[in-house]
């Protein structure tokens, strides 16, 4: 299960997002230079060992106008290979030194291990406390739906979202894609696509902007939902 260090990292996490969100498709410009705030999240063990694996919420902005972002990341000890585009920087851990630190949808043990969650093979663990399952993320999928391992196409962003196409099954398969909804919106608020349309998703819960140090009531909504092509 995923061992949490209590150390350092310089430069954070937070410090790396807010240089690195202006630079996506899906980030919704505010007035002011990007501020993020940690809001929830968690965590799935790489069956190997060597990668960390976070799926991250930050808002952004105050009141009515901030937003809630999803940030899957992928922690490694050295490059990934043809991942150039996805850095988002590197940091000093006070345990582990040097990690690369990567946009998790172009990494592919995060999305082998996201559709194993999926497909029923992989526990969602806290983000903050070493092994320890995280009760409050649920993940379904249709019956009908191939569960073996998931071989990474793709991963393209759009507006508020990234797609990630893959393939279950080996070559010939019909692809399926896994729809990360970087712009997280709670159950029951406005949608890109209706869940009617979804084959499966990963629900989870995240603490709005303005509601921090355990004050707020958190809400739940899609992390990801997946969709025929």
């Amino acid at each position: 299960m995923a061992l949490i260090h209590r150390t350092t990292m310089r430069p954070t996490k937070l410090e790396l997002l807010a240089d690195w969100l202006p630079t996506r498709a899906w980030y919704a410009a505010g007035p002011h230079a990007p501020a993020p705030v940690k809001a929830g999240g968690f965590r799935l063990d790489d069956p190997e060992g060597e990668v960390g694996v976070e799926f991250m919420v930050v808002t952004d902005g105050e009141g009515p106008d901030a937003v809630a972002y999803l940030v899957p990341l992928t922690y490694r000890g050295k490059p990934l290979d043809g991942a150039e585009h996805a850095l988002i920087g590197t940091s000093e851990h006070g345990v582990l030194g040097t990690r690369w630190i990567y946009d998790g949808a172009h990494d592919p043990v995060l999305v082998g291990e996201l559709y194993a969650l999926l497909a029923g093979r992989a526990v969602p663990q806290q983000q903050s406390v070493s092994d320890a399952v995280d009760p409050t993320v649920a993940a379904v999928l249709d019956a009908a739906v191939t569960t073996g391992d998931a071989e990474p196409l793709e991963a393209v962003d759009g507006a508020g979202h990234t797609d990630i196409r893959v393939r279950v099954g080996g070559d010939g398969a019909e692809p399926l894609t896994l729809r990360v909804r970087r712009v997280l919106r709670p159950a029951g608020g406005d949608g890109e696509q209706g869940e009617d349309a979804a084959l499966g998703g990963v629900t989870a819960e995240w603490t709005p902007a303005g509601a921090e140090g355990g004050e707020g009531t958190p809400v739940r909504g899609a992390f990801v939902t997946v969709h025929r092509p």
